[in-house]
């Protein structure tokens, strides 16, 4: 079955439809014109039409004057604003489709544990430097499988892997894990955000921004990023 389109063979409906269509186009950017244009005749009328014994003040012109000028800029600053804004969006969208098929450390505190893969890798994010500090795994229950030291680390994101043995020497069972970690500088603690390693498999725009969809870990903003991998 093939579907017809009905056209349109009137040709002064044709032309009224072109026209109408570039007046709308028209209609945001003559509107601080014709504002204005209202404005001074409004004003010219007014002088026009003013007791020559009870002129009209300077003053209280200039001041007319500088509001039809205030709204003016108004308007131009949030076109500017509005151009700005699509512009960083569409910015923002190219980079997230380059992040495609690529993989991200995020936050988060999963370390999922795949014999097939060899190791199970993580990472980290210091505030600052550390002298010593301790990555602690835990299995689905809590209990602490492994502990891995840490020394001499610089600001900044960094990754580790897990062997998948425990600290028995045992071979941990494949699964879902989490770990924590906690550092120190002297004798002060560092802040430490906890960073899982995910693949991004989709991207969404919408009103908030554009978002990264990092598979079974979810949805994270690009500034959640620490690293690409």
């Amino acid at each position: 079955m093939s579907t017809t389109a009905a056209t349109d063979t009137n040709p002064a409906s044709s032309v009224y439809s072109a026209l109408n269509s570039k007046s709308s186009a028209k209609t945001s950017a003559n509107s601080t014109t014709e504002t204005e244009d209202r404005f001074l005749k409004l004003l010219v009328t007014q002088l026009k039409n003013q007791d020559p014994l009870n002129p009209l003040d300077n003053a209280q012109m200039t001041s007319q004057m500088a509001q039809i000028s205030t709204v003016n800029g108004i308007e131009k600053l949030n076109t500017t604003l509005q151009a700005m804004m699509a512009s960083t969006s569409n910015s923002e969208t190219v980079q997230a489709a380059a992040m495609l098929g690529k993989g991200v450390l995020v936050p988060g505190t999963g370390l999922a544990l795949k014999a097939a893969d060899g190791a199970a890798f993580a990472g980290f994010d210091l505030a600052g430097p550390i002298d010593t500090g301790t990555v602690t795994i835990n299995d689905a229950n809590g209990v602490a499988v492994r502990t891995i030291k840490l020394s001499g680390m610089e600001a900044g994101a960094h990754t580790f892997q897990w062997d998948g043995k425990a600290d028995n020497g045992a071979v941990a069972a494949d699964g879902a894990y989490t770990f924590s970690v906690a550092a120190t500088r002297g004798s002060e603690k560092v802040e430490i955000t906890a960073l899982q390693i995910g693949m991004v498999t989709s991207i969404m725009s919408g009103s908030k921004g554009v978002s990264l969809n990092v598979g079974s870990l979810g949805n994270f903003k690009m500034t959640d990023v620490r690293e690409i991998l």
